[in-house]
């Protein structure tokens, strides 16, 4: 084995780590509380502000466990994490399940809104299921980095660095057996733009049954936002 993998390891022991920060997630969670709360009230299956509030009410507990680095973990911690998360999922399923019933038998008019209103659901779309691989992974974002890699739960996907040991030097020594890589909230963001572009996974494989279950809802969902939704609004604009 090569001194720079080596000290690679020794560098950086699992449970040692400092964990990811805390800023990025939560950007992520208020971008797409945000678009939710722009989207025309016929989308909406409550009042407004009700299911906004009800996403920062089990956001501020998650920020207090963990405040800058997520190196800290409850039951509590991880049932309020993985709720706020298909809390989001749900929501915005429902608003694109109204914003198809209403282009079938409401007979909108307003093309430019349904276009607008159909970026935010496919937005939102990827943030939500970017948080949800990203929670799901291996036990999450605090397990992944606080664990030993040993005792981690079975993977839920494979990322190329998880098999690029035997590759050329410089790809070798920043994969996961030899610098004790692991995924981090920008790789599940990557992973859920790609499968809602190609409507199918690229270079990250699903591993689980879970896994492939949410990629294959989020590509249904994506499916029918660019084609049904924005084609059907491209036709209202003519």
């Amino acid at each position: 084995m090569s001194p720079t993998r080596t000290d690679a390891r020794t560098r950086h022991p699992r449970h040692e780590r400092r964990g990811e920060p805390r800023v990025p997630a939560v950007v992520a969670t208020l971008a797409a509380i945000f678009l939710y709360l722009a989207l025309p009230q016929q989308l909406l299956i409550a009042p407004r502000y009700v299911l906004p509030a009800l996403e920062v009410l089990l956001l501020l507990p998650l920020i207090a466990i963990n405040p800058r680095r997520l190196t800290r973990q409850t039951k509590a911690f991880r049932v309020l994490s993985v709720a706020l998360v298909l809390l989001i999922v749900a929501s915005n399923l429902t608003a694109l399940g109204i914003l198809v019933h209403e282009l079938l038998y409401a007979g909108v008019d307003d093309g430019r809104s349904l276009l607008v209103a159909a970026l935010q659901v496919w937005l939102t779309n990827i943030i939500a299921f970017g948080l949800a691989y990203w929670e799901l992974d291996r036990g999450g974002p605090v397990s992944r980095t606080q664990t030993p890699r040993e005792e981690l739960q079975l993977a839920d996907f494979r990322f190329s660095q998880d098999e690029n040991d035997d590759a050329v030097q410089e790809v070798a020594d920043g994969a996961s057996k030899a610098s004790d890589w692991v995924p981090t909230l920008i790789d599940y963001l990557y992973v859920s733009v790609t499968n809602s572009t190609a409507f199918s996974p690229t270079d990250t494989m699903p591993l689980s049954a879970r896994a492939k279950v949410l990629m294959a809802v989020q590509s249904v969902a994506a499916l029918l936002t660019s084609l049904l939704v924005i084609a059907r609004a491209v036709s209202i604009l003519r």
